[in-house]
């Protein structure tokens, strides 16, 4: 493998996340690099290392979640109006679950994890480029995905009104989409109608 420098790096990434029917693959090679353990790559390495709650993620750690994420991500990113920030937002979406993972009542949780990795994807995108519509846009995108949850279980979490001044819903949606179906044992049909419950809803709000 060729040595990177951390733009190359970053460049090469997103090549691989708009372009690769199967990006994970790519992502599974790249993150045995010592430049992975690096900062701020090293936000995506710590999914490695952060476990989820086997009843919801049977799947493994943030880490096996986000590869199979982005996997789903590439199978839908033609619907996407803006596949760089929508790719870019299925890799980075779960980036607050290292900071916020904590064990409650013998429970692994990561409340507020969407909040947090909001932050955390301005900081990494920083280190890169000044587009701050691209920057704004992914951010927005992490910052409102557990949305879907909320909105369609009407947990008090929910908040459509401030979702709706941010973010696109219909790309919120498809990237939901994306993070319900990236965990083993889903139903998809269950998914897709709880994402068809989401969209109505904001939409009559």
């Amino acid at each position: 493998m060729l040595k990177h420098s951390k733009n190359s790096l970053f460049d090469e990434i997103n090549t691989h996340i708009l372009e690769d029917k199967t990006p994970s693959e790519y992502f599974n090679e790249i993150s045995k690099t010592s430049l992975f353990r690096e900062y701020p790559f090293e936000l995506l390495y710590k999914l490695k290392q952060t476990e989820q709650s086997p009843k919801h993620h049977p799947e493994g750690s943030v880490w096996n979640h986000t590869m199979l994420v982005i996997d789903e991500a590439a199978k839908v990113r033609e619907r996407s109006n803006d596949i760089k920030a929508f790719m870019w937002a299925a890799l980075l979406h779960d980036i607050g679950k290292p900071g916020s993972t904590r064990i409650r009542k013998g429970r692994i949780t990561s409340y507020d994890h969407d909040k947090l990795g909001s932050s955390l994807v301005r900081e990494f995108l920083k280190e890169f480029t000044s587009d701050t519509v691209f920057i704004d846009k992914v951010s927005a995108l992490v910052r409102w995905h557990m949305q879907i949850l909320f909105v369609v279980k009407n947990l008090p979490f929910g908040d459509i009104e401030s979702m709706k001044k941010e973010a696109d819903i219909e790309e919120v949606a498809l990237l939901g989409l994306c993070d319900r179906l990236g965990r083993t044992g889903t139903n998809r049909e269950e998914e897709e109608n709880n994402i068809k419950v989401f969209i109505k809803k904001c939409k009559e709000y």
